[in-house]
């Protein structure tokens, strides 16, 4: 998990993450990964539009955002 977002962080990546609240309930949320602190996640909630900080221990899943431009 943190080498994902470690590579998201790097490479300025959005990623989609499913992630338990506090209150147990799991959210769908975009991110642009920011930096990890300790066992949180600074990152901008591109749900939310907002900065937020995430536990990682409660991210459940990532998978990188592919961004597909027209041709």
């Amino acid at each position: 998990m943190v080498k994902e977002l470690q590579r998201a962080i790097y490479h300025q990546q959005h990623v989609q993450i499913i992630y338990l609240g506090s209150d147990g309930r799991t959210t769908q949320r975009t991110l642009r990964p920011l930096e990890i602190m300790g066992g949180r996640l600074k990152a901008y909630c591109l749900t939310r539009r907002a900065p937020r900080v995430f536990a990682i221990g409660n991210i459940l899943a990532i998978q990188p955002v592919v961004i597909r431009h027209a041709v």
